[in-house]
């Protein structure tokens, strides 16, 4: 078995929308020619730097995600201010990075080689 390569991407600086597209890219494989899509082709990702993520108040405010715990009336949308807060920034790239993939059986392979650290 071969030893893939990690791609890795420094997130310092730079805006949360173009790090997780630029880490969906690879994370899916779409850079390789050999790119399928019923396969999972792509390689390792890792991003550093996620808390130096260029990113504004009003912006934070505005992202939102959803929580639904099982029972009736459990749909929770917690706000990206709440999530930054109590999990920090890198939690919020691994959201953002996991709504961009696509949504078929493939994305918990392609989550698992996710690395992203502070």
């Amino acid at each position: 078995m071969e030893k893939k390569e990690t791609k890795i991407i420094d997130a310092k600086e730079r805006t949360l929308g173009r790090v997780a597209s630029e880490a969906t890219m690879h994370l899916m494989g779409k850079v390789k020619p050999s790119f399928e899509r019923h396969v999972y082709s792509g390689f390792p990702v890792k991003v550093i730097n996620a808390s130096k993520i260029r990113i504004t108040a009003k912006k934070l405010d505005e992202i939102s995600h959803k929580r639904y715990s099982g029972y009736r009336g459990g749909l929770r949308i917690i706000k990206g201010t709440e999530t930054a807060e109590k999990k920090g920034m890198k939690e919020l790239v691994k959201l953002a990075i996991y709504q961009m993939l696509p949504g078929n059986k493939l994305r918990g392979e392609m989550m698992k080689n996710l690395k992203v650290e502070d």
